[in-house]
């Protein structure tokens, strides 16, 4: 009996030492978190656009019930990982770290409706593309009061997703994509990430972590707009247009890898969470909140489902907050090989 509790200790011991690093400090000093609605804790709230998220029922599972600016009903897959690197408090947004929010253990510039490409999301209204959350970066790294080594930081990038949804397979496109093909939207898209990512090592990116594009058109929205596909329940030339763009991705990381040597970039495959009844999911063709008909957000002040684990879709576009924890922790610590490339958060921070 004692053996087995003194094995159960030295494994929490273990297992916290992990978390919280050796003087119980997070695994990295700082993290800086760049992408779109899917990490936007609060950038879009006071924009003149119909990407927020500041109203209920959007964060009814938040500590408080507080609608934060999360596309979600509780915490963002970002959030999560930043729970596992052991932070105490979950990242400000830049919006608030402009209003003296405490910007030492690191950023969130993400944005609802941003994308890879400037143009991205217009038909949406204000939104901070990736160039302007670089350049908020820049602001945050020259500030007095920013004494970190931003070379020790981990940094997590989320991007794209936007560029096909409210730009490339926007229903007023028709026209772009009969002039332009996948192929060749996807090597534009990683021609101008190529160089924005460039720009961010330039600044101090060492740790970079790239995540690829979910299964767009298997978002409720996208079935909604154009229906699915034959003998499939998805717009399948939508999910084949974005696995176009994930295999440059993956190339890219590969190239970075190789080039830049002083630095680390892994690729979370985010197609590779394969969503199950076994996982407690139940309902995988439905939001659990009322969504508006014009562009599938909830709708202010109505109330979710009750049984808000079992589904997979949140509103027409994002995921709920079980569906985060899953992919954050994948992306964290992969379970297959497929999960990450070439290795994952946990193994990126201690190397």
């Amino acid at each position: 009996m004692r053996g087995v509790t003194m094995s159960l200790l030295m494994f929490m011991i273990c297992c916290g030492m992990r978390l919280l690093g050796i003087n119980g400090e997070p695994q990295v000093p700082c993290f800086f978190i760049f992408g779109d609605s899917l990490a936007d804790n609060g950038n879009n709230n006071q924009l003149n656009t119909t990407a927020k998220a500041n109203y209920r029922p959007y964060g009814i599972d938040f500590p408080g019930s507080i609608p934060t600016g999360r596309f979600t009903n509780n915490l963002t897959a970002v959030d999560i990982i930043t729970k596992k690197l052991g932070f105490l408090e979950l990242i400000p947004s830049f919006a608030n770290a402009t209003m003296g929010a405490n910007i030492s253990r690191g950023v969130n510039y993400a944005s609802g409706g941003a994308g890879i490409l400037p143009e991205t999301g217009m038909n949406l209204g204000q939104r901070i593309p990736l160039d302007q959350q670089i350049k908020n970066h820049i602001m945050i790294i020259r500030r007095p009061d920013w004494n970190t080594d931003e070379h020790k930081c981990l940094y997590s990038i989320n991007m794209g997703s936007n560029d096909y949804i409210n730009n490339y397979f926007l229903p007023s496109n028709n026209r772009t994509r009969e002039l332009v093909t996948p192929e060749q939207f996807a090597e534009l898209l990683i021609s101008k990430f190529r160089l924005q990512i460039e720009t961010l090592h330039q600044l101090g990116a060492k740790k970079v972590v790239l995540f690829g594009l979910g299964e767009i058109g298997c978002t409720l929205a996208e079935i909604a707009l154009y229906g699915p596909s034959n003998g499939s329940s998805c717009v399948e030339n939508i999910n084949s247009a974005v696995m176009i763009f994930n295999n440059k991705l993956v190339s890219l990381v590969e190239g970075f890898n190789g080039n830049l040597t002083d630095a680390k970039f892994i690729y979370i495959n985010s197609t590779a969470v394969q969503l199950t009844p076994l996982q407690g999911f139940k309902v995988f063709n439905a939001s659990c909140c009322m969504v508006r008909t014009d562009d599938g957000m909830c709708v202010a002040g109505s109330r979710p489902c009750d049984n808000r684990s079992e589904y997979v879709f949140w509103d027409y576009f994002h995921p709920t907050a079980a569906v985060n924890a899953l992919t954050a922790g994948r992306a964290y610590e992969a379970q297959e090989p497929s999960d990450a490339y070439p290795t994952d958060i946990s193994h990126l921070v201690t190397s």
